[in-house]
């Protein structure tokens, strides 16, 4: 089985580590491919970011179907960016991982705690609680007021202050279970169980247990209806290389894979 994780961001730093954590939980005998697009913003931290970054994101998509025969995929941004559209194109199972780690907490608790980077992003993390059903499980979204570049910094206090601010979520939200809000801090998850004692859950680990789940039991994405294959049309300007043709090949190809 081969997954393909995309860090939606161009920080190979990150991307690395998002691997290696990856690499980290998946079974015996699955493949794991990391990259970053090959355009992007260098962090995402705003609605503006995020929109940028999914062009890069699908072309990822594009690629592993067209070129490398992924059957499933990862969307490691807490945001969870173009992931219709990214399930639009793929054939086989495509799993955001705030998505993930939402749902996964919800199993293992009453209550959950987001805890992520800078504020203003806070909205966008209830926004995909409510939308994935999990407003009633989800107690509060906390920041930490770290911009995402200083979780990549040697020597930076970013893990001292994520560990305080989810011990704040346990102590005043009433909350039994953490889920961390950025792709950033996967290598964090082992520390931060060990100092609180409580669940704590990393969305990039959740999504690729999920994806390769999913694509073991060859439940893939459904292609009647919202997130059948886009139409084929011209994109122009900057965006003609995204102009789509008959994309029927790419189905069968991974058809013949199965």
């Amino acid at each position: 089985m081969r997954i393909k994780i995309i860090n939606p961001n161009t920080t190979w730093s990150m991307t690395d580590k998002i691997g290696q954590c990856a690499r980290s939980v998946a079974s015996a005998g699955t493949e794991i491919i990391a990259v970053s697009p090959a355009m992007g913003p260098a962090s995402i931290e705003s609605h503006y970011d995020e929109a940028l970054a999914v062009p890069g994101l699908l072309q990822e998509i594009a690629k592993g179907e067209r070129e490398e025969g992924c059957d499933a995929y990862v969307i490691a941004c807490f945001g969870d960016p173009g992931l219709k559209a990214a399930r639009e194109l793929a054939r086989g199972p495509v799993v955001g991982i705030a998505e993930a780690a939402m749902h996964l907490a919800s199993m293992i608790g009453s209550r959950f705690s987001v805890v992520t980077t800078l504020s203003r992003t806070i909205g966008q993390a209830w926004h995909l609680a409510e939308a994935y059903g999990m407003q009633r499980f989800c107690a509060n979204v906390r920041a930490c007021e770290l911009p995402v570049l200083e979780l990549e910094e040697p020597g930076s206090k970013a893990r001292e202050r994520i560990v305080d601010e989810c011990r704040r979520a346990l102590d005043e939200d009433g909350s039994d279970v953490i889920v961390l809000g950025c792709a950033g801090m996967a290598d964090l998850c082992a520390h931060i169980t060990q100092q609180l004692s409580v669940p704590v859950v990393d969305g990039v680990a959740a999504a690729t247990r999920l994806a390769e789940t999913l694509a073991a039991l060859r439940l893939n994405t459904s292609k009647r209806g919202e997130l059948a294959t886009p139409l084929p049309k011209a994109y122009t300007g900057a965006l003609s290389g995204f102009t789509l043709g008959d994309n029927s090949g790419h189905a069968s190809h991974q058809e013949t894979r199965r």
